[in-house]
């Protein structure tokens, strides 16, 4: 009985100096580590006819329960900015773990249409192959084939770690912006390379052995959810991917130039029997935004034959398209709708492409 009342007011102690060290902002690794053993010996000292005696109590002892607590926040200012069709795009989030012992760490990517003031504006679509990954290098940037763990190993307290979520861009749509959550759990720690399992509180047994160490969760956070919830060893964080630019400033500049009219050599003129170069000029003004999948397509126009074979595309230059690489006419020109069609494919942002084809005049 004595001994349990001795552990009683230890207890208390020890609750009141971490009640003021959280107000002194302690930190985890301050605090005494999980599964430490704090013992205690009393000393009595008394006389018996004048003779001096000590004597000592019993040894008192107890295990440092697990005070289970940790942050997970989005990592970045402003919401991820992507395009359509953009793959492995992905939003930041941090984890801290401020339990007084080393935690893996479940991480459970979502997708969430929540709003209530913690996410702004409207969730109108879904990412795809969403996943979660630790940033292994530290480096806060995603790397594809680099950061491959998907829970939090080993995580010593008071340390912090990046989490990416991942995932593509779906490729078509009037869509807006995407809301994903990270929903992390505090999983047991002490086998590295091992996913520990998730924790278990235990301060709620009747049966508080001083040799045991119990789970205590000590969040009191709101899970992201904006409502208080009981303390469950969880945490939430939301963040957004933003449909930015949904066009370029794309611009095609068409022209003709005679090339030859079998009369004048010099300077040519628009001659029955003339050869005529048109040249389609492609511009992307926006610097930032490629411009993907670009195909021209032009009609031979009324009064003109196509020359066969003069279909080339490539870098601007000379007459219109400098060392221009041959398009076949078997993929570019329809002989029945005397269509060209030429897929140019990608305009990367600020650059410029040029196809060429020949006519001759009727």
């Amino acid at each position: 009985m004595l001994s349990n009342r001795v552990r009683t007011l230890l207890l208390s102690g020890s609750a009141a100096v971490a009640s003021i060290g959280t107000a002194q902002a302690q930190t985890a690794s301050q605090s005494t580590a999980a599964g430490t053993s704090i013992s205690n010996t009393a000393s009595v000292a008394y006389t018996v006819n004048g003779t001096a005696q000590t004597t000592n109590s019993t040894t008192a002892t107890f295990v440092v329960d697990r005070k289970v607590n940790f942050t997970v926040v989005v990592d970045q200012t402003t919401k991820t900015q992507v395009n359509l069709g953009d793959t492995q795009v992905y939003t930041k989030f941090k984890v801290t773990n401020t339990t007084n012992g080393t935690q893996d760490f479940l991480l459970d990517p979502d997708q969430s249409q929540i709003a209530n003031g913690l996410v702004a504006g409207i969730d109108d679509f879904d990412m795809l192959n969403v996943k979660a990954y630790v940033d292994s290098n530290n480096n806060g940037v995603y790397d594809p084939g680099v950061d491959t763990a998907t829970f939090i190993d080993e995580l010593a307290p008071d340390a912090s770690v990046e989490v990416f979520i991942v995932g593509n861009v779906p490729a078509a749509g009037t869509i807006s912006q995407a809301n994903v959550d990270l929903h992390v759990t505090a999983a047991a720690g002490g086998q590295t390379g091992l996913q520990g399992t998730a924790l278990v509180a235990t301060d709620l047994n009747l049966a508080n052995a001083d040799n045991t160490v119990d789970i205590v969760f000590a969040d009191d956070d709101d899970d992201g959810i904006g409502v208080d919830i009981l303390r469950n060893g969880q945490g939430r964080a939301y963040a957004s991917f933003e449909i930015g630019t949904r066009n370029v400033a794309l611009t095609v500049t068409k022209s003709a130039l005679v090339l030859s009219d079998g009369v004048n050599t010099l300077n040519p003129k628009a001659l029955p029997g003339a050869t005529v170069q048109y040249c389609l000029l492609v511009r992307n003004a926006t610097l930032s935004t490629a411009a993907n999948g670009v195909i021209l397509n032009d009609t031979i126009p009324a009064n003109t034959t196509y020359v066969p074979g003069s279909i080339v595309v490539g870098l601007p230059g000379g007459t219109c398209a400098l060392s221009g690489a041959p398009v076949s006419d078997s993929t570019g020109f329809n002989s029945t709708t005397k269509n060209v069609s030429v897929t140019v494919g990608t305009v990367a942002g600020g650059a410029s492409t040029a196809v060429a084809f020949k006519v001759t005049i009727n």
